[in-house]
């Protein structure tokens, strides 16, 4: 289908931006990659009388890793994580989890801001930023401030980003330990059925931290407290992780759609989160 008509900006600077959504406030939406907004313009779910396009905006991408702290920039591709050796061995689970977004076609456009932004609850960034305990650096008319990604997300499609601000950048602590991102699709390019992140600390056979989160299995990402509080203190044997899956399906609300009905998802959400447990371990 096409978009309805609608007036493109593509200011060069953040105070541009800026300016274009205090005129029009919620008529405008700025553009990263394109890969959520653009499809939904198109099918007509997304009624978008002013995109701010956001490629000439310089500051915007990058990555930094530097005293054990990531700064992502959120104009930064899933192929740039990809190829990004410093990322890759302070943070390894970010090039797993981009290694398995889409396809190599979308990697290269796709950007991590887009993916956190935008409230999609089938996009794999979200869950594993609240993995990472992760921070969302927003800008608006009042400034610069911070949010904790395991508090950004309100419902599908609404979070904590007002309508005149811009999310700038992710940051978060390297992690340390085993990690894993497991995920079930139906084919390459789709969302996932069922999507686990996983990060586990390990002090000789006990496990000292462990950070579990899901995604597409509710209207937001699901990070699970009590799921990895059953792991803690345990050797993350079999009783260990039935007690963490069973907590993360008490916390996880999926709904029937094209992927399978609601006991198919958990079924999958089971089997996924199992893997991600035994591979993060393994690594530990």
């Amino acid at each position: 289908m096409i978009p309805a008509a609608f007036e493109y900006h593509r200011p060069t600077d953040m105070a541009g931006v800026l300016a274009v959504l205090a005129e029009h406030g919620d008529e405008a939406r700025v553009l990263a990659g394109g890969h959520s907004l653009i499809p939904m313009m198109k099918l007509r779910m997304a009624d978008v009388p002013h995109l701010i396009d956001l490629q000439d905006v310089d500051g915007l991408s990058g990555i930094t890793v530097e005293g054990g702290r990531v700064r992502i920039g959120a104009m930064t591709t899933q192929s740039d994580i990809i190829g990004h050796a410093a990322l890759a061995e302070a943070a390894p689970i970010m090039r797993e989890a981009s290694l398995q977004i889409a396809d190599p076609q979308v990697r290269y456009m796709g950007t991590v801001g887009g993916n956190v932004a935008n409230g999609d609850p089938g996009n794999d960034m979200p869950g594993l930023m609240q993995c990472l305990d992760a921070t969302f650096l927003l800008v608006g008319p009042d400034g610069e401030r911070e949010v904790q990604a395991r508090g950004f997300y309100e419902a599908a499609y609404m979070t904590d980003r007002a309508d005149d601000e811009v999310l700038v950048a992710v940051a978060f602590d390297a992690p340390s330990g085993g990690y894993a991102y497991e995920k079930q699709k139906r084919k390459i390019g789709d969302y996932a059925t069922a999507a686990a992140a996983v990060l586990l600390g390990k002090d000789g056979d006990t496990c000292t931290s462990a950070s579990i989160a899901m995604t597409n299995l509710s209207d937001t990402p699901v990070w699970s407290e009590a799921a990895g509080a059953a792991l803690v203190g345990t050797s993350v044997d079999a009783a260990a992780v039935d007690a963490a899956v069973a907590a993360m399906l008490g916390d996880i609300d999926p709904t029937q759609d094209n992927r399978g009905p609601i006991e198919f998802k958990r079924h999958a959400a089971a089997v996924i989160l199992r893997r991600a447990i035994a591979r993060a371990w393994d690594r530990a």
